[in-house]
């Protein structure tokens, strides 16, 4: 680690030329893999990512490079180099470094450094014997993996600040796929935590792995989906990665600051139906993307993005809020040392609201319901979006009917956002990983079941009558 008199030392020369903020970020993390492909263990990995990253701000310029030479020298070099972008006179000068102290939400009792083989093979062995227990034929393939993460950081910063920040994670991955003489399809279990291994459950896991099952062999039957404009009723959970994707990533200081977002100048005005509320939480204890202070040293926050249809917040950073105005709010952010760090999300989700998933379902008599995503794509600028389903259904007469699949959600975020016309009371949840400038972040993405009057929908299977 670092000390405070060579931190001291480097956050000075890089200021040496003018910057007006400098900031060292220290990461030691510890990463580890196991991968059974059906029965047998395919691979194992262990990897230690060890390096330093310094960032210089002056005005609206910011200058990022990083180094896994950790001695004193490579890192003063480091900080000569990036002052080089600048060329005036040091204005400020870092003197002391005090400690932040701030609340460990997520704090792991039992470090994965300290889990065995044996107990990650075990969890693996549940995944393999629940789809044993369930076999198909038409299962074809399958493979489990099982991957931790360790990830302790230290930032020094010319506010005179210094924090450590201690982050343990892990996933366990059953992937199946389904094949027939109509094609394949696939279908993933995921059991994912910000916690430690205790928090994986037998049940849990079984009930997840069946869930799979059920779902690559439902959708093997399934018939294309129909298109057409429809009412679409989206399922709780994963179902918030529409919102994430079209609304969320807009939302960032990001696209907000540098004026590329379909929301900008839309502060305090309504952008939702009025039953829409929807928040960005880094606080709650133990969520997947929940983080205790942010990669500039500001607390994590409960950001308050939509209240009742109308727009109050975002999610910012200190080097794009400067051009809002605004100070950072706890949302700033990175995968690792060799990446600058900007405002991401971390639990994104739509609240809940007060009707039942089934009072929506029964309102709706023609439409599509869509449980899950695959994934899909999103212009921040204009907000326009596709997203493929990984689940949907036909709902008819009020009730859920026939499976289908190739269903396509197409559309505007703004426009999304204000055809919301039913919310349930059923929030919940769902782990992913989030891609953007600074890299790869564990975020959560979640809303109650809700219902879109209209949305247009792609599909190869005719008109939906």
């Amino acid at each position: 680690m670092i000390s405070k008199t060579l931190a001291i030392e480097i956050l000075n020369k890089a200021l040496s030329t003018g910057g007006d903020y400098s900031e060292i970020y220290e990461e030691h993390s510890h990463t580890t893999s196991i991968r059974s492909e059906k029965d047998e263990i395919d691979s194992t990995s262990s990897s230690y990512l060890d390096g330093v990253g310094i960032r210089i701000l002056k005005g609206d310029r910011s200058v990022y490079g990083y180094t896994n030479d950790l001695s004193k020298k490579g890192l003063l070099n480091l900080a000569t180099t990036l002052s080089k972008s600048f060329n005036d006179r040091q204005i400020i000068s870092v003197k002391e470094l005090n400690k932040v102290n701030y609340k460990n939400r997520n704090k792991v009792v039992r470090s994965y450094d300290n889990v065995s083989q044996g107990e990650k093979l075990h969890l693996i062995n549940i995944v393999i014997d629940e789809i044993k227990k369930n076999y198909d034929t038409r299962i074809v393939r399958y493979n489990v993996t099982f991957s931790t993460n360790r990830q302790q950081v230290t930032i020094y910063n010319s506010k005179s600040q210094y924090f450590t920040r201690h982050q343990e994670y892990a996933t366990l991955v059953g992937a199946l796929v389904g094949m027939d003489d109509k094609g394949f399809e696939t279908a993933t279990m995921i059991d994912r935590y910000q916690n430690d291994i205790s928090s994986f459950k037998e049940d849990n896991i079984r009930k997840k792995t069946k869930d799979a099952i059920d779902r690559v062999i439902m959708l093997l039957g399934a018939k294309e989906c129909p298109s057409g404009v429809m009412p679409v009723v989206i399922g709780n959970g994963f179902g918030g990665v529409l919102f994430h994707e079209s609304c969320g990533h807009p939302l960032e200081a990001s696209s907000i600051g540098l004026g590329i977002s379909c929301f900008c100048g839309k502060d305090g005005k309504q952008i939702a139906s009025p039953i829409v509320s929807a928040v960005d939480d880094s606080t709650i204890p133990h969520e997947w993307g929940s983080i205790d202070i942010d990669d500039e040293g500001n607390l994590g926050e409960k950001r308050q993005l939509i209240k009742d249809g109308i727009l109050t917040g975002y999610m910012i950073d200190e080097f794009n809020g400067r051009k809002m105005g605004k100070s950072g709010n706890g949302a700033c952010r990175r995968q690792n040392y060799t990446y600058s760090p900007t405002s991401r999300m971390s639990n994104t989700y739509i609240e809940a609201g007060d009707s039942t998933p089934e009072e929506i379902i029964r309102d709706t008599k023609l439409g599509l319901y869509a449980v899950s995503f695959l994934g899909g794509s999103v212009n921040p600028g204009t907000g326009e979006f596709n997203f493929s389903c990984s689940e949907a259904y036909i709902i008819r007469d009020g009730k859920v009917c026939e499976p289908v699949r190739g269903a396509i959600l197409i559309g505007k975020g703004y426009e999304i956002l204000k055809e919301i016309d039913m919310v349930g009371n059923d929030l919940a949840l769902e782990g992913g990983v989030c891609g953007a400038a600074s890299g790869w972040v564990n975020v959560n993405v979640g809303q109650p079941t809700l219902r879109l009057k209209h949305c247009l929908v792609g599909g190869r299977g005719g008109k939906l009558e």
